[in-house]
């Protein structure tokens, strides 16, 4: 049997988790040195590149000194809780990844909780401490600090503690002494992390993750349990609801750096990959053909959120995307399914619109954003919060939120989550910025983040996550100014828009070609205006002079995805194409709108 490890890192959006990940598959000769370009090889996927942040888990090996490291990457944002329970469940042991001068910050503590409450073994890694004016003793101070608070066993609060920069490529015991590499952080890892127990027995294995190939179709992915599992033997799945299904392995696969390899054999403690099982779900366990004893299966966080996704019915449908009807939407949301545990989809009686319920906007959106780059054109209506009945009382899911600012906005920034039915929890200021902790209901955030960030000049750094469910705490106001509706379809020209500027904000610039009922702008009073942006200058032979002023125009606002989805009001859709996004009425005729009010 070989000696294995198995570790997961865990660390806040943009704490260097995937750089470090990157340098370790150097240090492991994964890589010639042609292939070392300073590209990130972990976040393959585009979206991941853009946003920086690490959406799919993702498994890596690397062999040091001997010993196979299984190195398992976390998503750090907890709108992706169901990714990251299943994945610890793969490990032994965990890499906590912390910014040298942030500390720990909340994200990082979601993910952290579970990783203590299965029992993990931690190693702290201060990472960054090439940062100037950054506090590296200060840090590990509040590591210390946040494990207590979240229950640390008296084993795991003894944990050993790495300093270095995974940017610069090196790791040591103290940060003023910088080294040459970071084998210092391998060999922590070989002398502080469990092997993974060898049990011996019939074969077990719980399936976490779901890997595709477009020649072998979906492959298991998971931890052997127990016993060994061997290329083409007969074995039985046992599904959640409790049904069994006899089936062979058809290709038995291990984890060579960033491919998988065939292989003959796995035991028990390793991590591998099964080709040929046709019916499975992330949680069934693959065990013996002749008397199967099923794992229990991965508890997954319920969803606290919902939107409507509806086709594309707009006149400027099939324009820009190659999948548009109902039937294909609904064919890729139940491939999202399969992979994706967080979600759950509700098709609507007779109409082509479904209810897709997740963890929030932003695990929402990121599936929105990757099916617009797909190629599929669809509408999304206003985020909605899920409320449960508990006791005969209504109740609503509170988040947790932090928000990180300097001084001179604190005040601003507890008088609008305090609008918002927020309570502020604790208040303590690091250096010129103040952490503040609130307790916020859930539809207190849809459209916090772009208000915050006006109100505090763009400093704010913003962070929640799901706490639990209580009575419901009244009713918040939601955005008050009415939208600009478009009158006709055409293209908006410049001489209209320059005129109607004292009306409010606009969100188009001229030429660009709208219809009836888009939304092209935000009214300065609460009452929606409509509005003709296509009505050209009358042109007359009279040359007056001073009668042609330049047209001036303010530039629009534009918005991102999540932006868009927070602002939109009950009555309107956000429409995505794989080029652009508009925002529009739900119902697009002026007189029909007017009736339907009534």
């Amino acid at each position: 049997m070989q000696d294995i490890r198995n570790i997961a890192i865990i660390a806040h959006v943009d704490h260097g988790k995937t750089t470090l990940v990157d340098k370790m598959m150097l240090a492991g000769h994964l890589f010639k040195n042609d292939q070392a370009t300073g590209e990130l090889v972990l976040d393959n996927n585009d979206l991941e590149r853009e946003r920086g942040i690490t959406i799919l888990s993702k498994n890596v090996s690397i062999m040091y000194k001997g010993v196979k490291i299984n190195i398992i990457d976390t998503p750090g944002h907890s709108d992706f809780g169901g990714e990251v329970e299943r994945v610890l469940n793969m490990a032994d042991g965990c890499l906590l990844l912390v910014d040298a001068f942030e500390g720990p910050m909340p994200q990082t503590r979601f993910v952290l909780q579970k990783a203590l409450q299965i029992g993990l073994k931690p190693i702290v890694v201060v990472n960054k401490v090439d940062k100037p004016n950054c506090r590296p003793d200060e840090v590990h101070e509040m590591v210390f600090d946040l494990m207590c608070n979240l229950d640390a066993s008296e084993e795991q609060l003894d944990f050993p503690v790495v300093f270095g920069s995974a940017k610069n490529n090196w790791m040591g015991e103290d940060w003023r002494t910088p080294t040459n590499d970071i084998t210092y952080l391998l060999d922590a890892i070989i002398k502080y992390i469990p092997a993974p127990q060898q049990l011996e027995g019939t074969p077990q294995m719980l399936i976490t993750s779901l890997d595709f190939s477009s020649y072998t179709g979906r492959i298991a992915v998971g931890r052997v349990h127990r016993g060994t599992l061997r290329d083409g033997m007969m074995t039985t799945v046992a599904h959640r609801d409790g049904t069994m299904e006899k089936a062979k392995i058809k290709e038995l696969h291990t984890f060579d750096g960033l491919t998988h390899k065939r292989t003959s054999e796995v035991g028990s403690g390793d991590i591998c990959a099964i080709v040929g099982l046709e019916h499975f779900e992330i949680g069934d366990t693959i065990c013996d053909a002749e008397n199967p004893e099923p794992l229990p299966p991965i508890a997954i966080d319920e969803p606290t959120m919902s939107m409507l996704f509806a086709i594309n019915d707009s006149p400027f449908f099939g324009k820009e995307g190659k999948y548009v009807t109902s039937r294909h939407i609904h064919d890729r949301l139940q491939r999202e399914l399969e992979k994706n545990l967080a979600l759950r989809v509700e098709k609507a009686e007779g109409e082509d619109k479904w209810t897709v319920f997740g963890r929030g906007v932003l695990h929402l959106s990121v599936l929105i954003e990757t099916m617009r780059r797909e190629g599929y054109e669809l509408q999304v209506g206003q985020p909605q919060v899920i409320y449960k009945t508990i006791d005969g009382v209504r109740c609503e899911p509170i988040e947790e939120l932090t928000i990180n600012v300097p001084e001179v906005y604190a005040s601003k920034m507890i008088d609008m989550i305090t609008r918002r039915k927020g309570e502020m929890l604790s208040m303590e200021s690091q250096s010129d910025r103040i952490n503040i902790e609130f307790e916020i209901p859930s539809r207190g955030i849809i459209g916090l983040r772009t208000n915050i960030l006006t109100a505090s000049a763009g400093e704010a750094i913003m962070a929640h996550r799901y706490k639990n469910y209580q009575p419901y705490k009244g009713d918040i106001e939601r955005r008050t100014n009415g939208s600009m509706v478009a009158m006709e379809s055409g293209t908006a020209v410049a001489y209209a828009i320059d005129h109607l500027q004292d009306r409010g904000k606009f969100f188009i610039y001229p030429q660009q070609e709208v219809y009836a009922g888009q939304v092209v702008g935000e009214h300065v009073h609460e009452n929606d205006l409509v509005i003709n942006v296509t009505k050209a200058k009358q042109l007359t032979n009279m040359r007056a002079s001073g009668s042609d002023e330049k047209a001036r125009l303010v530039p629009p606002v534009i918005f991102s995805l999540e932006e868009a989805l927070e602002y939109i009001k009950e009555d309107e859709y956000v429409e995505v194409t794989p080029k652009s996004m508009r925002m529009r009425k739900i119902i697009l005729d002026a007189l029909e709108r007017k009736r339907a009010a009534h």
